[in-house]
This record gives C-alpha cells, structure tokens and sequence, in this order.
C-alpha cells in the first residue's frame, strides 16, 4: 500500500513540474510595453450635434489635435501662428488688424488651416448679422444645405487666388466660433467640404475644452 501510495504522489509531482514550469515561462514572456494609442478618427459634420457644444470664449489652439491639423492639409504643418485678444495678426489673407479674438493658423504650402473664436460675446441678432455679412462676402458662395455649426450658422466656399476655402461660422451659447480650410484650386469641391467639415468638428471639439 506504502508503495503505491509512493508512486502515485511521485506522478502527481512529475505532472505538476511542468505545468508549473509552462506558467511560469508564459508569466516570463508577458508583454508590458504599453498598447499604442488607436489612430486618429476624424469626425464628419454631417455626424457631429453641435446644439449640444458649449464654447468657452478664450484660447484654444494647443487644445487642437496635431493628427487632425494633418488630415486637414495632408501633410504636416510646416508653419503655425496663434494670436490673442489685442494682438496685431492677420486676420485674413493679406488683411492684418488688431485681433478682437483668439486664433490660430497651421500651413503647409499653399494649404492653411485656420480657426478662430471672437472674444466679446455675441448675441443671436448680431450672429444673424454676421451670417449675412459672411454670405455676401464677394468671391464666396453659400454652402446651401450645409450641416450647422451653431445656432445660426453658415458655410461657404469662396475663391482666392489659386486657392479655394471652406469655412464654417456659427454661434455656440455667446462664443462666435468659426474655421476655415484653404486649398489649391483643384481639389474638388467635394473633397474640400468634407476635410472642412472635420477640421471644423476638431476645432469645436478643442473649442469647448479650452477654459
């Protein structure tokens, strides 16, 4: 009996190193480096409720995602430039002023990414106002059925130059939020909404975080 007691604790023990051993070796080659982060996924405006979106009236630029800056120019920005309340800045291609509001501008080439968020507040009637304004900027076509970036809101297409720019402005609570994507000439108009549409869903999203 003493003996086959002793076989059968020597097979127990026999099967047990191994299995132990396996754990062990799998517990040794566990990876620890950390997962890398999933890749930018832009969002399309059309996707994007921005009756839900509270914008902070301050400085939101270092808020932008870098990735979608590049999706935006389709390449990465070789120049970048951010202006405050009262700074002198270009507020547009060749007109510069003092800045009533925060901004920023990312280019590469020919292509530029620009964003913005005037600092006084504005109310309804002045944001109907500035629709118009935008709307009857020469050179600038109104974007008809265009997705809403704010209450009100407007899109355009305008031509400058070589270039053609998409830009969205609209009322967030009493910020006065607007964005713009200028590319060259023959980019369809298509392609040159969409990437629009997404710059300008990065730039609310950045917009609404700053404090």
């Amino acid at each position: 009996m003493a003996v086959v007691l002793r076989a059968l604790l020597i097979a127990l023990l026999l099967t047990a190193l191994p299995v132990a051993a396996g754990v062990w070796v799998a517990d040794d080659e566990t990876d620890d480096t950390p997962a890398a982060p999933p890749p930018y996924a832009s969002t399309a405006l059309d996707d994007y409720d921005t009756s839900t979106v509270a914008v902070t009236r301050a400085g939101f630029c270092d808020l932008v995602v870098a990735d979608a800056v590049t999706e935006a120019l389709g390449a990465e920005a070789t120049d970048e430039e951010a202006w405050g309340n009262g700074d002198a800045a270009e507020l547009a291609p060749g007109e510069s002023d003092v800045a009533h509001e925060y901004g920023c501008a990312w280019s590469a080439g020919r292509k530029e990414a620009r964003a913005w968020v005037f600092a006084p507040p504005v109310t309804p009637d002045r944001a109907g106002e500035l629709v118009d304004a935008a709307a009857g900027t020469k050179g600038c076509v109104r974007q008809e059925g265009a997705a809403s970036y704010g209450e009100p809101s407007v899109g355009l297409v305008c031509s400058y130059r070589k270039r053609t720019i998409a830009s969205y402005r609209g009322l967030f609570g009493d910020a006065w939020l607007a964005c713009s994507l200028s590319l060259p000439r023959r980019t369809s108009e298509q392609e040159l909404r969409d990437r629009a549409g997404r710059w300008c869903v990065a730039v609310a999203k950045a917009a609404a975080t700053a404090s």
